[in-house]
């Protein structure tokens, strides 16, 4: 009996799929919105799809089952209208082709098209290839949409037709909630927590379970979100962006919700993801010490110094250890700095300029007068330029100031070519590869340079393309002329993943070798540093070797190169400079070129004779006003002189936000009384030393006129 019942249940089974209409002859069709399923004249069943859900694809019928795109779903329907499986892809699901024996699905993004292969139905057909949600809310959000669209009164039969859609079954969860059904409640919430879907979807269903009054069920999503994310290739080395966070379910923004309802618990829940999976989020920094702050006013002193901690750690790799948001503090410090270049060369100047104007006018008389001979006799007048009444020494000064400014200028340039690639959307998406990445990433016309190849290995490799990573790394040991850790470590992990054990550990012990701090190699060989990388790879990714993500360091040279880079790019093209492109204006190109200009005209007149001695020169009275006035502009003979000259003009132009005409709001901020303070008493201290100089000077002067005199 034992024997002969499974067989019989295997019978009575196989009698029951023979009298299915599939297998009858019934064939789904699609009539304008709606798919109907006929046996001959006969309708069996029929659903129609709301336009909002997006344009229908198919349908495609493989014996009893019927594949139907819907928007970027792939539902797979059985012969009595129920959903078996629904596929989640990454774009608008555009052909279904089973012409080679499985299922192809075929979607299209914005320029770039991705086909991936579907399994077994009866395992939920998962795709074969990676799969990797763009940062696109009309992607990431149409489940949540989806079941937005449905009438409250129409929940009961959508549930039914879609039990894999668990927004549909939030719904119901809060709807029977409100009717007093706390059984019905929590087995919809229950069904809720059953479905499988990309981390977005889980992370936007967490906001909406939280919020509904279902915090461990909000905890529990948030865990499948984490998982989800590092199955899919998402680690956190990599930076998010605020649009891609917001298109994953946006935990940022929920997390300022809580924060406004102060539920200080919930935001602990929300930020431990966002810590997890997305540190390195826009913005994420200031939200860290934001939350440090209030856990402190409640005494958490503890646990307040622990979240700052972990944000000091963000800085490592990043520009200059400044942190995710650096290149902001570089451009307003070169900001800074050219303003206060520009001060000192304004004043330089025009202290040179009135002590050189008497004699200046009795040398160029003869020649027609000041202004006349610039046109009439333009090589004797340049002869007797202001900067030819300077000695050697101060135009050495007025030169070394142009090119300072040339420098900063041209920072200026570079850190906003820098902030905008580091900024862009392919390298601030959470992961690399996948078909939104991939055609972002052509876009960007990164430099040809040893970390362009290493970003395109790993891109490859997390794709699964191997061979296409292997090329990608020789190239940037090529370019880089030497060996990379990076590279080596991602080398070792492939080597690893096709069982080559010893050639693995070998290339692990040579990144750690050229890179003793490079944690992904330390983690392969058992050393388990504590790193945010190694702690995820180890909780999310176990067993798996851990590859070598390049840091913000890595990609701004991918993006611009360094400053010199930049500059001599720009020297070789400089009319390229006037142009509006990507992280570059004209008028600051305009400004550049200007700065060059200048640092050319000065430096000419190095090679001019000195037109006049200090004694015929004299001191005139206005060139002593202006000599107590612009500290320093009158002492460039001597080291000191430019010291205080570069003092004055930066602390004038750290003051300068207070004018509103410029602001450096990332770098510093005079409108605050502590710091206001201290760049006043900095410029009483610069006016103090100028004053004791100028008055040494004049000392010495008086003294060497009277003697002269003597002498006469």
């Amino acid at each position: 009996m034992s024997r002969s019942c499974p067989n019989s249940l295997r019978l009575w089974g196989l009698l029951a799929l023979l009298t299915l209409p599939g297998w009858a002859g019934a064939d789904a069709v699609l009539e304008g919105r709606t798919l109907r399923y006929e046996d001959g004249p006969r309708l069996l069943w029929q659903r129609t799809y709301a336009a909002g859900l997006g344009d229908l694809t198919g349908p495609l019928n493989v014996g009893n089952l019927t594949y139907l795109g819907v928007g970027p779903e792939v539902y797979v329907l059985n012969a009595d209208s129920t959903v078996q499986a629904r596929i989640d892809l990454p774009g608008l699901v555009t052909s279904l082709d089973s012409s080679s024996g499985t299922v192809r699905v075929t979607t299209q993004g914005d320029g770039y098209t991705e086909r991936f292969t579907l399994g077994d139905p009866a395992q939920g057909a998962p795709v074969q290839e990676r799969v990797v949600p763009p940062p696109n809310p009309e992607i990431t959000g149409w489940l949540a949409r989806a079941a937005d669209a449905v009438p409250q009164a129409q929940l009961a039969q959508a549930g039914a037709q879609d039990p894999t859609n668990p927004f549909i079954a939030l719904r119901q969860a809060k709807l029977a909630g409100t009717q007093g059904d706390t059984f019905s409640a929590l087995s919809a919430v229950r069904r809720a927590l059953s479905a499988e879907m990309p981390f977005p979807a889980w992370v936007l269903l967490a906001a909406r379970l939280d919020s509904a009054g279902f915090p461990a069920a909000a905890n529990l999503a948030l865990d499948r979100a984490r998982r989800d994310a590092a199955e899919r290739g998402f680690d956190p080395e990599i930076s998010v962006s605020r649009d891609a966070l917001n298109a994953y379910g946006n935990p940022s923004g929920y997390v300022g919700t809580l924060l406004a309802q102060n539920r200080l618990t919930r935001v602990g829940a929300w930020l431990a993801y966002l810590r997890d999976v997305h540190p390195r989020f826009e913005g994420g920094p200031a939200l860290y010490l934001r939350y440090a702050n209030l856990l402190e006013a409640q005494g958490r002193g503890g646990e307040a110094e622990e979240w700052r901690q972990f944000t000091r750690t963000l800085r490592a790799g990043t520009l200059y250890n400044l942190g995710p948001d650096g290149t902001g503090q570089v451009r307003d410090a070169a900001q800074l700095v050219t303003v206060a270049l520009l001060l000192a060369l304004a004043a330089s100047l025009a202290a040179l300029t009135a002590r050189a104007w008497r004699v200046q006018g009795e040398d160029t008389r003869p020649l027609g007068g000041r202004f006349r001979s610039l046109l009439r006799r333009p090589l004797s007048r340049a002869r007797r330029t202001t900067l030819a009444y300077a000695s050697f020494g101060e135009r050495l000064a007025i030169v070394t100031l142009a090119l300072g400014l040339v420098a900063a200028v041209g920072g200026w340039q570079w850190t906003n070519h820098t902030g905008q690639g580091l900024r862009a959307a392919a390298l601030t998406s959470g992961t690399y590869g996948g078909g939104w990445v991939t055609a972002r990433l052509s876009d960007l016309n990164l430099r040809s340079s040893a970390d362009a190849a290493l970003l395109a290995g790993l891109s490859a490799q997390l794709d699964g393309d191997d061979s296409v990573a292997r090329a990608q790394y020789t190239r940037a040991q090529t370019i880089g002329a030497g060996q990379d850790a990076c590279v080596l470590n991602n080398l070792g992990v492939i080597a690893a993943q096709r069982g080559d054990v010893p050639q693995s550990r070998e290339s692990y012990r040579a990144a750690l070798a050229i890179r003793p701090d490079l944690a992904a190699a330390a983690f392969n060989l058992g050393l388990n540093p504590g790193t945010p990388g190694t702690a995820f790879q180890q909780q999310y990714r176990p067993g798996q070797p851990r590859l070598c993500y390049p840091d913000q360091r890595s990609l701004a040279r991918a993006v611009s190169g360094d400053l010199s880079v930049t500059l001599r790019r720009d020297l070789a093209q400089p009319l390229a400079l006037l142009n509006d492109a990507p992280g570059q204006s004209a008028r600051l190109g305009a400004a550049l070129l200007g700065a060059l200009a200048l640092l050319v005209a000065i430096a000419f007149t190095l090679l001019i004779p000195r037109a006049a001695t200090d004694a015929r020169l004299r001191r005139p009275a206005v060139y002593r006003v202006l000599a107590l006035l612009l500290p320093g502009a009158a002492l460039l003979e001597g080291a000191w002189g430019g010291v205080l000259l570069l003092a004055w003009g930066a602390t004038l132009a750290a003051l300068a936000p207070l004018t509103g005409l410029i602001g450096y709001a990332q770098l510093l901020n005079p409108a605050q009384i502590t710091t206001r303070n201290l760049l006043l008493a900095v410029l009483i201290g610069v006016y103090a030393l100028n004053t004791l100089a100028f008055a040494l000077i004049e000392l010495r002067y008086a003294r060497t006129t009277r003697r002269e005199r003597a002498e006469r």
